[in-house]
């Protein structure tokens, strides 16, 4: 079907790309999505703007930039990643779905919608009602992900709009209700506060997510008639524009919340923070809006991650189906969701330090082929940029003494070499410029 077909049907191109965007946005917005914003707020006190546009830089731009990247590029992750080799291209891939699926995100939006929505609200709690919970939590996950093709209608025509109206609400009255009271930085936001920020959004993990997710968005917008190559890039591009501008108004929303709470430093997490504005500004009913936001946040993420790392993994091993892989992750999502959010973290920390350096550089990389290739192809331009960037990265998770590069004490030391092996790459590509990209 065309889009032509689409014009004649029920529902106009625009209005899929509309629910598509809808759907990009709910899989993006989990639990860290909603807890970090109202951190930053309340950290970053006068420095507010510097440190919450470097939020956005990490948690918006990079998510949308990464999307965008594997539309422009027409690939799966897997094949821009081959850029850097074949190796490199499987095993980045790999690593980073297992990151955002079974090893961290996916169960961790389960552990948290137990933690901060359903004991608070219910009082349950314990090993038992901690793994009754996310049995439910994930099997109800996997049913609204077994059919690949319905998660554009699932998440972008009900989930996705009860979730955005329940925080629109929460958002409104919290910040209507109190007045800004910006307090003193923090010691990281008072010497750099954009680079903290950035780091805060780097934690979503939503730029990994966002190569991912890319899989998901582009399936659902063919199966709705957006077959040909041109209608499928804009309707990708602009589905992850609207889903940017979306998560940047919210997030900018709760960042606000922060900076209005009475004491707003007293509270250890903004899962905290945000349960007492919903308390103070809107009394019982609060508690009861918070945990629907969380549980729906963290529902619609789990089913976009299910989806996505089990189509990637169905295409990475052919001889297995969608749905053998759908249950496995769910099943592993239960057991490491059973152990507790704390043990989930522990799990996932190394992961997001090794990963971003790499990723950013893929997405910078794929972007910035298209403008030069006229001039150039990037061959060794690729490899070396890639490899020095997961070479540093290994090493700075090893705790090598790194402290000789510039901005390696806040964790940006990769960036300069990085680029160093991109200039060299770009020179030996120029010098050999009959050499064609894999």
């Amino acid at each position: 079907m065309s889009i032509n077909d689409a014009k004649a049907g029920t529902r106009s191109p625009i209005g899929i790309v509309v629910v598509a965007s809808l759907m990009l946005f709910s899989m993006f917005f989990g639990a860290g999505n909603l807890i970090f914003p109202p951190e930053v707020g309340v950290s970053s006190g006068t420095n507010f703007w510097p440190a919450t546009l470097g939020f956005l830089a990490a948690g918006v731009a990079l998510p949308v930039l990464a999307i965008i990247a594997v539309a422009i590029s027409g690939q799966s992750v897997r094949d821009i990643g081959n850029h850097g080799g074949k190796f490199f291209g499987v095993a980045f891939s790999v690593i980073a779905y297992l990151a955002i699926g079974a090893f961290y995100a996916l169960p961790r939006t389960g552990a948290v919608s137990m933690e901060t929505a359903v004991t608070p609200l219910l009082g349950w709690e314990g090993t038992f009602a901690n793994g009754a919970f996310n049995v439910v939590f994930f099997l109800i996950a996997l049913a609204l992900a077994w059919r690949p093709n319905s998660i554009i209608d699932t998440l972008g025509k009900f989930l996705t709009p009860a979730l955005v109206i329940l925080l629109v609400v929460l958002i409104t009255v919290a910040t209507t209700t109190n007045p800004r009271m910006p307090g003193t930085p923090t010691e990281d936001y008072a010497s750099s506060p954009f680079v903290t920020g950035l780091f805060e959004g780097y934690n979503t993990m939503d730029a990994i997510a966002g190569l991912a997710f890319s899989i998901v968005i582009v399936s659902s917008l063919r199966s709705k008639g957006f077959s040909k190559r041109g209608e499928l890039l804009r309707g990708t591009i602009i589905a992850a524009l609207i889903a940017g501008v979306l998560l940047a108004s919210i997030y900018l929303g709760l960042a606000w919340i922060g900076q209005t709470m009475p004491n707003g430093s007293s509270y250890d997490s903004g899962a905290a923070l945000l349960a007492d504005a919903s308390n103070l500004t809107l009394g019982t009913v609060g508690q009861a809006v918070f945990s629907a936001i969380v549980i729906l946040a963290c529902m619609t993420t789990a089913v976009g991650l299910i989806s996505s790392t089990s189509e990637f993994f169905a295409m990475l091993v052919p001889k297995t189906t969608y749905h053998m892989w759908a249950c496995l992750f769910t099943a592993l999502s239960i057991a490491f969701a059973f152990q507790g959010l704390d043990t989930v973290l522990s799990i996932a920390v190394p992961f997001i330090v090794f990963l971003y350096p790499p990723a950013i550089s893929l997405i910078a990389l794929t972007l910035l082929q298209p403008a030069v290739k006229r001039w150039v192809i990037f061959y060794w331009a690729f490899r070396l940029a890639l490899w020095v960037s997961v070479l540093w990265s290994a090493a700075t998770s090893l705790g090598a003494p790194l402290d000789f590069s510039p901005g390696q004490s806040v964790g940006l030391g990769w960036v300069v070499p990085t680029l160093l092996a991109f200039i060299i790459g770009v020179i030996i590509d120029a010098a050999t410029s009959g050499r064609k990209e894999p």
